[in-house]
């Protein structure tokens, strides 16, 4: 069904700027040859352009590519200042990026990381 991303494994923002005018196998080629990941993952990839209001997502829905199109009317979206590299989202970051706020949250309680023992 398009629009379904509940069955959306993981979220990667690619930071930095995307020439919006990139179609999918524009936004394909970013993923497979500039990060080297696999654009056929269970994955739905974040993009956004220079004015920061227009952001696309990129997700491959078993039978083919979903391209989505987000533009906003009034405001912009918080988009990382980082130069261009890919880092994933938690659900939460997604859902606040939508709402216009920032993925870094001073105050958001951060999960904690635990380190294995070599």
């Amino acid at each position: 069904m398009l629009g379904e991303l509940s069955g959306v494994a993981k979220i990667f923002i690619i930071t930095g700027r995307t020439d919006m005018r990139r179609s999918i196998d524009g936004l394909m080629a970013i993923i497979r040859d500039t990060y080297e990941m696999d654009p056929y993952a269970n994955a739905l990839f974040l993009f956004c352009g220079r004015k920061k209001n227009t952001m696309k997502a990129l997700h491959f829905d078993k039978d083919g590519f979903v391209l989505y199109l987000k533009r906003l009317d009034n405001g912009r979206f918080q988009w990382p200042k980082d130069a261009s590299e890919v880092r994933p989202l938690t659900r939460q970051e997604f859902r606040w990026l939508m709402e216009g706020l920032s993925i870094e949250q001073p105050r958001a309680i951060r999960p904690i990381i635990q380190k294995k023992d070599f």
